[in-house]
């Protein structure tokens, strides 16, 4: 057995260690590492003891490197929703968190053709509810296709939104949308909680919406939905010979996805304050993609890790020179290494589930010769 073949199978085996302690705690002292876990994150921004600030990055802001990754985290679960559960190769998600966004900047901004002047809390349920549409409108005619072509297809989506958006007066192209008012909320001193100084109400209001969602998809992956979508992920003719709707489900997957990433697209507006077309290239949906595959397609911790890791590491790579360049600019060259060496090594992701796990474990040994 090579170092390697060592290297992975004590990492497999303290994995599979830490699960079966976490599965043998009562579900009080469950709850309460939870809660500690929620308070370390709210307490993020502030943190100052010995050793963090080797993970601060230097030449962003703290909080608003934490709040990027927060947005990543939640486009990472809504995408796990559709390639980790239900199995859809899906390569255009970045077109629904331009829908949300797009949505937000006209109905709110002074800027806008519309010039509704809609308030911030009154336009992110109208864009929520058009990201899960066109979730329905992209999968009506495409979930019949399967594996590539309905890749291809969702990658054909998201350069529309993107071209529609670059050519189009009414959504301003390059030059964007500016003046898209914050979420509402004052200090104590009567100042504006949300301003363009301080991005930390903006992460703990990103940390709030993550924790909602979690609470929603972990539930929905432990009813008959969830079920549902792992039968049609495993095999989707044996599920549909069982009499399970599959077209149903992969509908409701797609929408659910969609909405989650169009609400992810609304917190990030509301931030900026500004949206262009040049946000929404191909790579975006690429990156939140590996992160998922990465982290551990089907299991929420390894798709929250792998969402982090995408938006953190690139922030914390500015101001590292590397012959003379900054290493920001290598960033996908590090994220193609990193996804190889993931796929050779850890091919089910860097927490997987258990089900995946025993998947690839099987595989393995069909593909091994019997001597």
């Amino acid at each position: 057995m090579s170092a390697l073949d060592t290297l992975r199978d004590n990492w497999a085996a303290f994995t599979n260690r830490w699960r079966r302690t976490w599965a043998g705690l009562p579900r009080p002292a469950k709850w309460g590492v939870m809660a500690l876990v929620l308070i370390f994150f709210v307490a993020l921004p502030n943190l100052t003891f010995p050793g963090i600030d080797f993970f601060v990055t230097q030449e962003t802001d703290w909080a608003t490197t934490l709040f990027t990754v927060s947005y990543y985290v939640l486009l990472a679960i809504g995408l796990n929703v559709v390639v980790g559960l239900a199995g859809l190769l899906d390569l255009g998600y970045v077109g629904f968190f331009a829908v949300g966004a797009y949505t937000v900047a006209v109905l709110t901004s002074p800027d806008s053709d519309l010039d509704l002047k809609w308030a911030y809390l009154a336009a992110v349920p109208v864009a929520i509810a058009l990201a899960a549409l066109s979730g329905l409108i992209l999968g009506w005619p495409t979930l019949r296709l399967r594996g590539d072509y309905l890749a291809i297809v969702t990658l054909g989506f998201a350069e529309i939104i993107r071209i529609a958006a670059d050519s189009s007066s009414f959504l301003k192209g390059d030059r964007g949308i500016s003046s898209i008012p914050p979420p509402p909320g004052t200090k104590g001193d009567g100042m504006p909680l949300f301003g363009v100084t301080d991005a930390r109400p903006y992460y703990w209001l990103a940390l709030a919406v993550i924790v909602v969602i979690l609470i929603g998809v972990r539930n929905l992956e432990r009813s008959r939905v969830g079920r549902a979508w792992v039968a049609i992920r495993e095999d989707e003719d044996a599920a549909e010979a069982m009499g399970v709707p599959t077209f149903k489900f992969k509908l409701w997957a797609f929408a659910i996805g969609a909405s989650i990433g169009g609400l992810s697209g609304a917190l990030f507006v509301g931030e900026q304050g500004f949206i262009n077309s040049s946000t929404f290239q191909l790579q975006f949906s690429i990156l939140v993609l590996a992160g998922v595959v990465m982290g551990g397609a089907g299991n929420l911790p390894g798709v929250i890790l792998g969402g982090a890791l995408i938006a953190y590491l690139p922030e914390r790579f500015r101001g590292i020179k590397i012959a003379g360049t900054d290493a920001f600019e290598y960033r996908y060259m590090f994220f193609g290494l990193v996804l190889i060496l993931v796929m050779i090594f850890r091919p089910q992701g860097l927490i997987p589930s258990r089900r995946r796990a025993a998947e690839f474990i099987d595989r393995k040994k069909e593909a091994t010769p019997v001597e």
